[in-house]
Protein backbone atom coordinates (compact mmCIF):
# COMPACT_ATOMS: atom_id res chain seq x y z
CA UNK A 1 0.00 0.00 0.00
CA UNK A 2 2.78 2.40 0.31
CA UNK A 3 2.72 5.52 -2.42
CA UNK A 4 -0.89 4.09 -3.14
CA UNK A 5 -3.33 7.48 -3.86
CA UNK A 6 -6.60 8.29 -2.30
CA UNK A 7 -8.77 8.21 -4.81
CA UNK A 8 -11.84 6.86 -3.16
CA UNK A 9 -14.42 8.52 -0.89
CA UNK A 10 -14.31 8.04 2.69
CA UNK A 11 -17.21 5.31 3.32
CA UNK A 12 -19.95 5.85 5.76
CA UNK A 13 -17.97 3.63 8.35
CA UNK A 14 -14.74 5.56 8.15
CA UNK A 15 -17.04 8.88 8.61
CA UNK A 16 -18.59 7.14 11.76
CA UNK A 17 -15.41 5.93 13.16
CA UNK A 18 -13.68 9.38 12.56
CA UNK A 19 -16.72 10.96 14.11
CA UNK A 20 -16.13 8.84 16.53
CA UNK A 21 -12.59 10.17 17.00
CA UNK A 22 -13.36 13.79 16.61
CA UNK A 23 -12.51 14.27 13.73
CA UNK A 24 -14.88 16.19 11.67
CA UNK A 25 -15.68 19.12 9.35
CA UNK A 26 -15.29 22.56 11.66
CA UNK A 27 -14.59 26.14 10.63
CA UNK A 28 -13.24 28.13 13.22
CA UNK A 29 -13.93 31.35 11.40
CA UNK A 30 -17.79 30.79 11.09
CA UNK A 31 -17.87 30.82 14.96
CA UNK A 32 -15.85 33.77 15.71
CA UNK A 33 -17.79 35.32 13.19
CA UNK A 34 -21.13 35.03 14.23
CA UNK A 35 -20.42 35.11 18.27
CA UNK A 36 -18.76 38.94 17.57
CA UNK A 37 -21.21 40.03 15.32
CA UNK A 38 -24.00 39.20 17.46
CA UNK A 39 -22.44 40.57 20.89
CA UNK A 40 -21.54 43.72 18.70
CA UNK A 41 -25.28 44.21 17.56
CA UNK A 42 -26.08 43.17 21.30
CA UNK A 43 -24.66 46.51 22.80
CA UNK A 44 -26.26 48.73 20.28
CA UNK A 45 -29.30 47.55 20.94
CA UNK A 46 -28.35 47.88 24.65
CA UNK A 47 -26.43 50.54 24.77
CA UNK A 48 -29.21 52.71 26.88
CA UNK A 49 -29.26 50.76 29.56
CA UNK A 50 -25.30 50.12 29.18
CA UNK A 51 -24.84 53.62 29.70
CA UNK A 52 -27.49 53.76 32.17
CA UNK A 53 -25.81 51.19 35.05
CA UNK A 54 -22.42 53.35 33.73
CA UNK A 55 -24.12 56.32 34.92
CA UNK A 56 -25.08 54.96 38.14
CA UNK A 57 -22.41 53.02 39.49
CA UNK A 58 -20.38 56.38 38.86
CA UNK A 59 -22.88 58.57 40.76
CA UNK A 60 -23.10 56.37 43.53
CA UNK A 61 -19.01 55.87 43.67
CA UNK A 62 -19.00 59.62 43.75
CA UNK A 63 -21.35 60.54 46.40
CA UNK A 64 -19.89 57.78 48.03
CA UNK A 65 -16.59 58.86 48.06
CA UNK A 66 -17.34 62.15 48.75
CA UNK A 67 -19.09 61.54 52.14
CA UNK A 68 -16.42 58.92 53.06
CA UNK A 69 -13.23 60.93 54.95
CA UNK A 70 -11.08 57.75 55.35
CA UNK A 71 -10.39 54.42 53.10
CA UNK A 72 -11.06 51.43 55.09
CA UNK A 73 -11.41 47.72 54.39
CA UNK A 74 -15.14 48.32 54.83
CA UNK A 75 -15.28 51.21 52.09
CA UNK A 76 -12.41 49.18 49.67
CA UNK A 77 -15.23 46.00 50.25
CA UNK A 78 -18.10 48.41 49.19
CA UNK A 79 -16.95 50.09 46.11
CA UNK A 80 -15.30 46.77 44.87
CA UNK A 81 -19.14 45.01 45.27
CA UNK A 82 -20.69 47.96 43.79
CA UNK A 83 -18.43 47.14 40.62
CA UNK A 84 -18.79 43.41 40.54
CA UNK A 85 -22.95 44.09 40.55
CA UNK A 86 -22.23 47.26 37.60
CA UNK A 87 -20.33 44.58 35.91
CA UNK A 88 -22.60 41.68 35.90
CA UNK A 89 -25.71 44.40 34.76
CA UNK A 90 -23.18 45.26 31.51
CA UNK A 91 -21.14 42.68 30.72
CA UNK A 92 -23.23 39.68 31.39
CA UNK A 93 -25.81 39.66 28.89
CA UNK A 94 -23.55 40.45 26.05
CA UNK A 95 -20.94 37.70 27.23
CA UNK A 96 -24.51 35.43 27.20
CA UNK A 97 -25.36 36.03 24.47
CA UNK A 98 -22.14 35.64 22.96
CA UNK A 99 -21.43 32.01 24.34
CA UNK A 100 -24.51 31.14 23.36
CA UNK A 101 -24.16 32.07 19.89
CA UNK A 102 -20.45 30.47 19.85
CA UNK A 103 -22.69 26.69 21.51
CA UNK A 104 -24.94 26.98 18.39
CA UNK A 105 -23.01 27.38 15.90
CA UNK A 106 -20.18 24.83 16.97
CA UNK A 107 -23.56 22.52 17.61
CA UNK A 108 -24.81 23.22 13.90
CA UNK A 109 -21.34 22.57 12.89
CA UNK A 110 -20.37 19.52 14.97
CA UNK A 111 -23.98 18.05 15.22
CA UNK A 112 -23.48 17.41 19.05
CA UNK A 113 -20.71 15.52 18.87
CA UNK A 114 -18.71 14.77 22.09
CA UNK A 115 -15.57 12.71 21.93
CA UNK A 116 -12.51 11.93 24.58
CA UNK A 117 -10.20 10.19 21.95
CA UNK A 118 -9.27 14.42 20.63
CA UNK A 119 -8.19 15.21 24.10
CA UNK A 120 -5.92 11.90 24.87
CA UNK A 121 -1.88 12.61 23.92
CA UNK A 122 -0.47 11.54 20.92
CA UNK A 123 3.14 11.01 20.98
CA UNK A 124 3.39 11.83 17.62
CA UNK A 125 2.62 15.09 17.80
CA UNK A 126 6.10 15.13 19.58
CA UNK A 127 7.89 13.89 16.73
CA UNK A 128 9.99 16.78 15.65
CA UNK A 129 9.72 15.69 11.66
CA UNK A 130 5.89 15.86 11.96
CA UNK A 131 6.04 19.20 13.49
CA UNK A 132 8.28 20.23 10.38
CA UNK A 133 5.80 18.57 8.16
CA UNK A 134 2.49 20.43 9.82
CA UNK A 135 4.19 23.71 9.72
CA UNK A 136 4.81 23.60 5.35
CA UNK A 137 1.80 21.84 5.17
CA UNK A 138 -0.76 23.31 2.98
CA UNK A 139 -3.16 23.70 6.25
CA UNK A 140 -0.22 26.21 7.83
CA UNK A 141 0.39 27.85 4.69
CA UNK A 142 -3.65 28.67 4.27
CA UNK A 143 -3.54 29.69 7.65
CA UNK A 144 -1.25 32.20 7.55
CA UNK A 145 -2.33 34.19 4.38
CA UNK A 146 -5.55 34.02 6.14
CA UNK A 147 -4.53 35.65 9.17
CA UNK A 148 -2.39 38.21 6.90
CA UNK A 149 -5.74 38.86 4.62
CA UNK A 150 -7.48 39.75 7.73
CA UNK A 151 -4.65 42.21 9.56
CA UNK A 152 -4.27 44.13 6.43
CA UNK A 153 -8.37 44.11 6.01
CA UNK A 154 -8.48 45.51 9.91
CA UNK A 155 -5.40 48.09 9.06
CA UNK A 156 -6.93 49.63 5.94
CA UNK A 157 -10.67 49.43 7.76
CA UNK A 158 -8.63 51.93 10.78
CA UNK A 159 -7.05 53.85 8.49
CA UNK A 160 -9.77 54.92 6.47
CA UNK A 161 -12.12 55.17 9.62
CA UNK A 162 -9.76 57.32 11.41
CA UNK A 163 -9.42 59.72 7.79
CA UNK A 164 -13.07 59.80 7.91
CA UNK A 165 -13.62 60.45 11.46
CA UNK A 166 -10.75 62.53 12.85
CA UNK A 167 -12.08 65.92 12.28
CA UNK A 168 -15.51 65.24 14.08
CA UNK A 169 -13.72 64.15 17.31
CA UNK A 170 -12.42 67.54 18.24
CA UNK A 171 -16.51 68.49 17.67
CA UNK A 172 -17.19 66.21 20.16
CA UNK A 173 -15.99 68.09 23.31
CA UNK A 174 -19.07 70.53 22.49
CA UNK A 175 -21.79 68.15 23.26
CA UNK A 176 -22.81 66.05 25.65
CA UNK A 177 -22.07 62.78 26.49
CA UNK A 178 -25.23 60.88 25.82
CA UNK A 179 -24.81 62.24 22.12
CA UNK A 180 -20.87 62.16 21.98
CA UNK A 181 -21.30 58.24 23.28
CA UNK A 182 -24.31 57.49 20.76
CA UNK A 183 -22.13 59.73 17.86
CA UNK A 184 -18.97 57.00 18.49
CA UNK A 185 -21.34 54.09 18.96
CA UNK A 186 -22.31 54.66 15.40
CA UNK A 187 -19.27 54.89 14.19
CA UNK A 188 -17.84 51.75 15.92
CA UNK A 189 -20.72 49.93 14.66
CA UNK A 190 -20.72 50.82 11.09
CA UNK A 191 -16.39 50.10 11.15
CA UNK A 192 -17.86 46.88 12.94
CA UNK A 193 -19.98 45.89 10.05
CA UNK A 194 -17.57 46.64 7.35
CA UNK A 195 -15.74 44.36 8.99
CA UNK A 196 -18.28 42.00 9.27
CA UNK A 197 -18.51 41.97 5.40
CA UNK A 198 -15.38 41.46 5.26
CA UNK A 199 -14.52 39.12 7.46
CA UNK A 200 -18.15 37.35 6.18
CA UNK A 201 -16.21 36.56 2.87
CA UNK A 202 -12.95 35.23 4.77
CA UNK A 203 -15.07 32.95 6.48
CA UNK A 204 -17.69 31.36 3.81
CA UNK A 205 -13.70 31.04 1.84
CA UNK A 206 -12.79 29.44 5.23
CA UNK A 207 -15.82 27.09 5.57
CA UNK A 208 -15.43 25.70 1.89
CA UNK A 209 -11.85 25.61 2.45
CA UNK A 210 -11.88 23.63 5.56
CA UNK A 211 -14.94 21.25 3.72
CA UNK A 212 -12.20 20.74 0.99
CA UNK A 213 -9.56 19.87 3.31
CA UNK A 214 -11.35 17.56 5.42
CA UNK A 215 -12.87 15.40 2.55
CA UNK A 216 -9.47 15.30 1.43
CA UNK A 217 -8.00 14.18 4.69
CA UNK A 218 -10.99 11.62 4.66
CA UNK A 219 -10.16 9.71 1.37
CA UNK A 220 -9.00 6.25 1.30
CA UNK A 221 -7.39 3.84 -0.88
CA UNK A 222 -9.14 1.37 -3.28
CA UNK A 223 -7.31 -1.32 -0.36
CA UNK A 224 -8.55 0.52 2.36
CA UNK A 225 -12.26 0.59 0.68
CA UNK A 226 -11.94 -3.61 0.02
CA UNK A 227 -10.74 -3.79 3.88
CA UNK A 228 -13.39 -2.45 5.23
CA UNK A 229 -15.80 -4.22 2.59
CA UNK A 230 -14.15 -7.37 4.05
CA UNK A 231 -14.92 -6.26 7.80
CA UNK A 232 -18.59 -5.51 7.21
CA UNK A 233 -19.58 -8.09 4.73
CA UNK A 234 -16.91 -10.55 6.10
CA UNK A 235 -13.90 -12.26 4.16
CA UNK A 236 -15.11 -14.38 1.54
CA UNK A 237 -12.78 -17.22 1.87
CA UNK A 238 -14.07 -17.48 5.74
CA UNK A 239 -17.94 -17.02 4.47
CA UNK A 240 -16.82 -19.86 2.07
CA UNK A 241 -15.60 -21.66 4.76
CA UNK A 242 -18.15 -20.98 7.60
CA UNK A 243 -21.09 -21.92 4.35
CA UNK A 244 -19.18 -25.65 4.31
CA UNK A 245 -19.47 -26.12 7.90
CA UNK A 246 -23.05 -25.28 8.11
CA UNK A 247 -23.71 -27.77 4.92
CA UNK A 248 -21.81 -30.48 6.74
CA UNK A 249 -23.37 -29.96 9.98
CA UNK A 250 -26.93 -29.83 8.46
CA UNK A 251 -25.82 -32.81 6.39
CA UNK A 252 -24.90 -34.63 9.71
CA UNK A 253 -28.01 -33.77 11.23
CA UNK A 254 -30.07 -34.83 8.15
CA UNK A 255 -28.27 -38.22 7.89
CA UNK A 256 -28.97 -38.75 11.60
CA UNK A 257 -32.65 -38.73 10.67
CA UNK A 258 -32.67 -40.94 7.89
CA UNK A 259 -32.57 -44.30 9.99
CA UNK A 260 -35.79 -43.11 12.07
CA UNK A 261 -37.64 -43.04 8.46
CA UNK A 262 -40.48 -45.11 7.64
CA UNK A 263 -39.35 -45.25 4.06
CA UNK A 264 -37.16 -44.03 1.30
CA UNK A 265 -38.07 -43.51 -2.02
CA UNK A 266 -35.68 -43.78 -4.84
CA UNK A 267 -34.88 -43.06 -8.63
CA UNK A 268 -32.74 -45.51 -8.19
CA UNK A 269 -29.34 -44.28 -7.81
CA UNK A 270 -29.48 -40.43 -8.74
CA UNK A 271 -32.16 -39.02 -6.42
CA UNK A 272 -33.46 -40.48 -3.21
CA UNK A 273 -35.88 -38.96 -0.66
CA UNK A 274 -36.56 -39.90 3.05
CA UNK A 275 -40.45 -39.65 4.79
CA UNK A 276 -41.51 -39.57 7.92
CA UNK A 277 -44.95 -39.74 9.21
CA UNK A 278 -46.22 -39.53 12.91
CA UNK A 279 -49.90 -39.12 13.08
CA UNK A 280 -49.92 -36.91 16.40
CA UNK A 281 -47.70 -34.60 15.19
CA UNK A 282 -47.83 -33.82 11.41
CA UNK A 283 -50.77 -33.18 9.06
CA UNK A 284 -48.61 -35.06 5.93
CA UNK A 285 -45.68 -37.33 5.93
CA UNK A 286 -41.81 -35.04 5.70
CA UNK A 287 -39.24 -35.00 4.11
CA UNK A 288 -36.51 -35.70 6.57
CA UNK A 289 -33.92 -36.14 4.21
CA UNK A 290 -33.17 -35.97 0.57
CA UNK A 291 -30.09 -36.13 -2.19
CA UNK A 292 -28.77 -36.74 -5.16
CA UNK A 293 -25.96 -39.06 -6.92
CA UNK A 294 -23.27 -40.03 -4.32
CA UNK A 295 -25.64 -38.38 -1.76
CA UNK A 296 -28.36 -40.41 -2.70
CA UNK A 297 -26.54 -43.66 -2.66
CA UNK A 298 -25.39 -42.73 1.00
CA UNK A 299 -29.03 -42.04 2.22
CA UNK A 300 -30.02 -45.59 0.79
CA UNK A 301 -26.71 -47.35 1.95
CA UNK A 302 -27.76 -45.64 5.64
CA UNK A 303 -31.20 -46.29 4.97
CA UNK A 304 -30.92 -50.38 4.26
CA UNK A 305 -28.02 -50.82 7.04
CA UNK A 306 -31.16 -49.19 9.47
CA UNK A 307 -33.69 -51.45 8.12
CA UNK A 308 -35.88 -48.59 6.55
CA UNK A 309 -37.53 -49.63 3.38
CA UNK A 310 -36.17 -48.15 0.21
CA UNK A 311 -39.06 -47.83 -2.70
CA UNK A 312 -38.04 -47.41 -6.47
CA UNK A 313 -39.92 -45.29 -7.98
CA UNK A 314 -38.67 -42.45 -10.15
CA UNK A 315 -40.67 -40.22 -10.76
CA UNK A 316 -42.33 -39.45 -7.73
CA UNK A 317 -38.59 -39.29 -6.34
CA UNK A 318 -37.86 -36.73 -8.78
CA UNK A 319 -40.69 -34.76 -8.28
CA UNK A 320 -40.26 -34.79 -3.84
CA UNK A 321 -36.48 -34.14 -4.40
CA UNK A 322 -37.25 -31.07 -6.50
CA UNK A 323 -40.41 -29.61 -4.58
CA UNK A 324 -39.79 -30.29 -1.43
CA UNK A 325 -37.26 -28.99 0.91
CA UNK A 326 -35.93 -31.06 4.27
CA UNK A 327 -38.19 -30.82 7.24
CA UNK A 328 -41.18 -29.73 4.94
CA UNK A 329 -44.52 -31.36 4.12
CA UNK A 330 -45.33 -32.85 1.01
CA UNK A 331 -47.84 -31.07 -1.17
CA UNK A 332 -51.01 -31.97 -1.59
CA UNK A 333 -50.52 -33.63 -5.09
CA UNK A 334 -48.56 -36.20 -3.59
CA UNK A 335 -50.59 -37.60 -0.73
CA UNK A 336 -52.22 -40.67 -2.92
CA UNK A 337 -48.62 -41.66 -4.34
CA UNK A 338 -47.25 -41.48 -0.81
CA UNK A 339 -50.22 -42.76 0.94
CA UNK A 340 -50.00 -46.37 -1.41
CA UNK A 341 -46.62 -46.51 -0.54
CA UNK A 342 -46.80 -46.44 2.96
CA UNK A 343 -50.21 -48.46 3.42
CA UNK A 344 -47.10 -51.16 1.23
CA UNK A 345 -44.53 -50.43 3.70
CA UNK A 346 -46.88 -50.82 6.96
CA UNK A 347 -48.14 -54.47 5.46
CA UNK A 348 -44.69 -55.25 5.07
CA UNK A 349 -43.78 -54.55 8.95
CA UNK A 350 -46.62 -56.14 10.06
CA UNK A 351 -45.88 -59.25 8.24
CA UNK A 352 -42.88 -58.86 10.38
Amino acid sequence: MAGESKTEKATDKKRRDERKKGNIFLSNDIITLISLLGAFFLMKLYFPSIYGNIKQYLTEYMDYAGTRMEITNNVVSDMTFGFVIAFIKIAMPVMLVSMALIIISTVFQTKLLFSTESLMPKFSRLSPMQGVKRIFSVRSIVEVLKGLIKITILFVILYNFVKKHILNFPELMSVDLISSCAFMLEMIMDMVINIGIAFTAISVFDYFYQWWEYERQMKMTKEEVKEEYKQLEGDPKVKGKIKETQRKMAMSRMMQAVPNADVVVKNPTHFAVALKYDLNKNSAPIVVAKGQDELALRIIQVAEESGVYVVENRPLARALYSSVDVNQEIPADYYGAIAEILVYVYKLKKKL
